[in-house]
């Protein structure tokens, strides 16, 4: 049911590099107006949402409020080895919610917000 996310950001420059270093990934960040948008590459609709990293004055990082945005992984363990390598903290390491959902694990990326990662294995 969830189609787009936004998570908010104090530097938008140090939020793309971590997140393109995780993730290997490409995010081109616009300028709309005085708000900055980091564009997380798009997936075909039927695979997952997509979202952005917002940089605004009006958006502000939280490490314990707010929705917990959960990315799928292959496996969490390779994200794990990278976040602490390019400026985030691992709050919860891989942690199994049951044999039929999988693991996960919460990081808090430099920026200061908490997010979530899931996979089978």
């Amino acid at each position: 049911m969830v189609n787009w996310f936004e998570i908010p950001v104090i530097d938008i420059n140090r939020a793309q590099k971590f997140y393109e270093t995780v993730f290997k990934v490409s995010i081109k960040v616009q300028d709309l107006g005085g708000l900055l948008y980091g564009w997380f590459p798009p997936k075909p609709a039927s695979e997952s949402c997509t979202g952005a990293l917002v940089e605004h004055e009006s958006y502000v990082p939280s490490k314990t409020n707010g929705v917990l945005v959960y990315f799928a992984s292959e496996d969490v363990d390779t994200e794990l080895a990278i976040i602490p390598e390019v400026g985030g903290t691992i709050v919860q390491g891989k942690t199994q919610i049951s044999p039929e959902i999988g693991y996960m694990a919460v990081f808090i990326d430099p920026e200061g917000n908490r997010i979530a990662l899931h996979s089978k294995v």
